[in-house]
C-alpha cells in the first residue's frame, strides 16, 4: 500500500476573507484547518502537515487536539510557493503528499480518497472540477525536489505542473473545488 502523507496549505492572512481563511468557520463551528485536516485524515493520509503563518497562535490552539505537524515557516508572507516548500520539506518517508488548500470547503474525504488511489512515488495527479486543474494536487516523493526547486512567491508548483505530464482525477460528482475568497452566506458564521 501506497503511504500518502497530507499537507494543508493554510498561512495565508485571507485579506479579501477579512480574516486568515483557516480560521473562518463552517456551519457546525468548526474551523476550516480543523476541518480540511479532518478531511485528508479521513481521506487516508497517515500523517498531516500543516503549513500555518497569519495568526499562528490561534491557529495552533485550534489545531490542538488534531495528530498533526505544524510547520511556520518565517517567510510564510512571502506566498504559496514558501508554504508549500515548507511543507515538502517537513515530510520524511511518504510515498506521495497530497497538497490541500484550506479555502475548498466543500472538497471532502471522498475527493482525498480518490486522489490517494493513483499514489505512487512518480506520479504526478490533481482533481478536475470540470473548470480545469484544480487542488488537491498529488506529488509522489520524486517529484518534490523539482516542486521545491520551482516554486516562487505564491505560484506553488503550477509552473512545475505544467512542464510534467499531470493525471487529471475526475472529481465533478464529488464537489465543485471552488476557492472561497470572501466572505458570504455558505460560510456559516
Amino acid at each position: 500500500m501506497t503511504d500518502v502523507a497530507g499537507v494543508l496549505l493554510a498561512a495565508g492572512a485571507g485579506t479579501r476573507m477579512g480574516r486568515p481563511k483557516a480560521l473562518v468557520e463552517g456551519p457546525d463551528g468548526t474551523p476550516w484547518v480543523v476541518s480540511a485536516v479532518r478531511t485528508l485524515r479521513d481521506g487516508g493520509c497517515g500523517a498531516v502537515v500543516v503549513v500555518i503563518g497569519a495568526e499562528a497562535e490561534t491557529v495552533r490552539a485550534c489545531l490542538a487536539g488534531e495528530d498533526v505537524t505544524i510547520v511556520e515557516p518565517p517567510d510564510w508572507a512571502d506566498g504559496m510557493g514558501v508554504s508549500l516548500g515548507a511543507g515538502l520539506r517537513a515530510l520524511e518517508a511518504h510515498d506521495a503528499a497530497l497538497v490541500h488548500l484550506v479555502d475548498l470547503p466543500d472538497v471532502g474525504p471522498d475527493v482525498v480518497r480518490r486522489l490517494a488511489r493513483h499514489a505512487a512515488v512518480d506520479v504526478l495527479a490533481r482533481a478536475d472540477y470540470g473548470h480545469g486543474p484544480g487542488h488537491p494536487v498529488l506529488l509522489g516523493r520524486d517529484h518534490w525536489a523539482g516542486v521545491i526547486a520551482s516554486v516562487v512567491g505564491d505560484q506553488g508548483a503550477r509552473a512545475y505542473l505544467d512542464q510534467h505530464d499531470v493525471l487529471a482525477v475526475d472529481c465533478r460528482d464529488l464537489a465543485t473545488g471552488v476557492d472561497v475568497d470572501r466572505p458570504g452566506p455558505m460560510l456559516g458564521r
